[in-house]
């Protein structure tokens, strides 16, 4: 029975240790649920809209009525010849009075508060739009930084295949030791280039956890995704609606805009008189009980809110300029995104086509012939270094794809390039 349970407690061990030692990879779609439940700001602007919705409660509230109680021929001091009766001739009055809103005041002010809820909403999806733009910037940096430090680990594994041919060379006397002391000596590029990779990952990975407020260690997290590029599939001008239609900035300024001629019906409905209306009961000496009712209407002469009427009509005129400066704004970004795509993918088809291929086979045809004593060492030295920055700017030229395509989809306001 006790070995039983020391089989049962080692393996619960062991299994801990691995789950607390597993690696986390996340795919972008992953990336993106993670941050959406745990990004700060994030929740931050979804209470600040819980916070409007209240408002709109606030909004539509009714007047409350007020309450009135008096008494009147209070006696506290009375002659010493006389009973003492401090309530003997007192007077009670009861009053209820009611603010009557007219011209749809509180409808109005519920609309607007609406709006406003409706604003912000739009404001939380663009915020959102915009730390998901940051978000993917991050995810494809790590994805680039991968690329690169495997090109830069086989690269380095090859240099070392043909440095360890060129040792038994020089022990059968083919070379020179100078030439093989120049080789290994070179084998230092090699040799940075992998940690320089190393650290650029490391850092890409801080970032991305930072993002994602994941407090997952450096050395656990990977990220799975394609590395590579695609051709443009939709035409520009069906970008350009696609943003105009998708765009939560652009749908904000239009809210605006509505919401600014709301309060300004409002403005013109508190310009009116609201009655108050006033019923009383009270009890005079002589007269067992008196009701009583009463109207009280303000005089609008000089307050009628002048001010405000202005105010939000000139607010109205202001807001309609602002979403013409959005709408350019919209189609300014479509254009750049759409046109910075489009050079990339002149410079990525003829790597894939060409180059990638071309440095391959000149890398292992002059490795092949310097092992056979058919090529010069700089000739070799040359054609690793034209390997390595041929990779490297291909992979360069894939990440600079991937921003740009993230910079297409935040400028439409949302992913048409997966």
């Amino acid at each position: 029975m006790w070995r039983s349970r020391l089989a049962t407690g080692i393996w619960m061990a062991a299994w801990m240790v691995s789950q607390a030692f597993a690696q986390k990879t996340l795919t972008w779609e992953e990336a993106k649920r993670e941050f959406e439940a745990s990004n700060p700001s994030l929740h931050a602007s979804q209470i600040g809209v819980q916070e409007s919705r209240a408002d709109e409660i606030t909004a539509y509230l009714r007047p409350n009525p007020d309450l009135t109680l008096s008494v009147d021929q209070f006696s506290p001091l009375s002659s010493p010849d006389l009973p003492y009766r401090p309530l003997s001739d007192t007077e009670p009055f009861l009053s209820v009075s009611y603010l009557i809103e007219r011209r749809h005041k509180r409808y109005l002010r519920r609309e607007s508060a609406r709006q406003g809820t409706a604003i912000a909403i739009s404001e939380l999806d663009d915020q959102r739009r915009n730390l998901l733009f940051d978000l993917r910037g991050a995810f494809v940096q790590v994805l680039q930084q991968k690329a690169v430090l495997e090109i830069t680990r086989e690269s380095l594994e090859f240099y070392d295949r043909t440095l360890g041919v060129s040792r038994d060379r020089y022990k059968a006397g083919d070379i020179a030791q100078i030439d093989l002391d120049r080789l290994e000596l070179q084998r230092v590029q090699f040799e940075t280039d992998v940690q320089t990779a190393l650290v650029n990952l490391r850092t890409a990975k801080i970032q991305l956890l930072t993002l994602l407020n994941d407090r997952t260690p450096v050395e656990r997290l990977d990220v799975s995704g394609k590395f590579d590029y695609s051709e443009i599939l939709i035409p520009l001008d069906e970008l350009r609606q696609n943003a105009l239609d998708s765009r939560a900035d652009l749908r904000a300024a239009l809210q605006a805009v509505d919401k600014a001629r709301t309060d300004y019906r409002l403005a013109v409905a508190n310009s009116s008189t609201d009655p108050t209306l006033e019923w009383d009961v009270g009890h005079q000496q002589g007269i067992r009980a008196s009701i009583g009712a009463s109207v009280t209407i303000p005089l609008r002469i000089f307050d009628r809110n002048q001010g405000e009427k202005l105010r939000t009509q000139l607010d109205i005129n202001r807001n309609e300029r602002l979403v013409e400066a959005n709408r350019t704004q919209v189609f300014s970004d479509v254009d750049s995104a759409y046109a910075m795509l489009e050079s990339d993918l002149t410079l990525l088809r003829p790597y894939k086509k060409l180059y990638l291929p071309q440095a391959v086979r000149v890398r292992e045809t002059i490795t092949f012939s310097y092992q056979h004593g058919g090529a010069s060492l700089l000739d070799f030295l040359q054609a690793q270094q034209d390997y390595r920055g041929i990779q490297l700017s291909y992979l360069n030229l894939v990440g600079a794809y991937l921003s740009t395509a993230s910079q297409l989809n935040f400028a439409v306001g949302r992913e048409v390039i997966p």
